[in-house]
């Protein structure tokens, strides 16, 4: 583990979160999605199942989405801002069994501002400890996904979209017909 266990769970869920938002259509098209999504991402706290606050979480999107294209000011621009925005005020908690970790604004707040500093922690950990080469765009030339690159020989290249399995592919079919030549 490179990270705490909540750094590396927020920094995943960030990335998948802006990931539903790609050029391959809308990945939280319905309550039930943000439902699943929430559970994937091991959230816990208040859930409203409302599509107010699926709207929310959709419009946190755009606002993290810029943090793979940024550079360090504009990190800690995006981070300072949203810890601003959602009145972040950091505590020491424990819950469902984990260890004492942060947590930042109450466990009853709406969901989406729980997920806006939740990422914003997690980022604030990547500036500090120097690591912000570790968010990545996918090198699949098709594909607008971002990741976290949580390898610890910092060597990901592809998104959890089966970009990698794509590449290999294109890689050995290219190969096999320069054989044939």
């Amino acid at each position: 583990m490179l990270f705490t266990h909540d750094t590396e769970c927020s920094l995943t869920a960030a990335a998948a979160l802006v990931n539903t938002g790609g050029r391959n259509g809308e990945g939280l098209p319905d309550v039930a999605a943000l439902d699943a999504f929430f559970v994937a991402h091991t959230y816990s706290g208040r859930h409203e199942h409302t599509k107010d606050e699926l709207r929310a979480v959709r419009d946190l999107r755009p606002r993290l989405r810029p943090v793979w294209y940024a550079d360090t000011d504009g990190i800690v621009a995006i981070v300072n801002g949203l810890l601003r925005e959602n009145e972040a005020l950091p505590q020491l908690i424990t819950h469902d069994d984990e260890p004492y970790h942060i947590h930042a604004v109450p466990r009853d707040a709406p969901l989406a501002t729980r997920m806006a500093v939740e990422a914003a922690m997690a980022l604030a950990d990547l500036i500090r400890s120097g690591e912000l080469g570790r968010l990545r765009i996918c090198d699949h030339p098709d594909c607008e996904n971002v990741l976290v690159d949580l390898s610890k020989n910092r060597s990901r290249r592809f998104c959890d979209a089966g970009c990698g399995n794509r590449a290999a592919v294109t890689a050995y079919r290219a190969r096999k017909a320069a054989s044939l030549d």
